[in-house]
């Protein structure tokens, strides 16, 4: 007889935290986010238009450190309000985002 599993949800989604990305653009016509945790393809994470320039995405991701970008109508520009960022290989700034373990 095999024993039931109490918890039904797949093993990744528990291991998952939400997170909150915020961005205003006065003009921009799309926002999107590039960055490690989506192979830097912008494509794959639109941000959803709030109006007036406003702009967010909720994300899910596992606990870990990553580095994005905001990429406004094509030009990748660092997060202003990422509380850290680092130096990228082509001479501009990624911001870096720090999941900690949900709780």
């Amino acid at each position: 007889m095999k024993k039931e599993k109490a918890n039904n949800k797949p093993a990744n989604e528990s291991r998952t935290k939400s997170v909150h990305i915020e961005f205003s653009h006065p003009t921009a016509a799309t926002v999107r986010i590039a960055g490690s945790f989506n192979d830097w393809r912008p494509e794959a994470t639109p941000m959803i238009p709030l109006g007036e320039g406003r702009w967010v995405k909720d994300l899910a991701l596992p606990p870990g450190t990553y580095e994005y970008c905001v990429v406004v109508d094509g030009d990748y520009q660092p997060d202003p309000h990422a509380r850290q960022t680092t130096p990228n290989p082509f001479g501009g700034v990624n911001s870096v985002l720090s999941v900690q373990a949900p709780a």
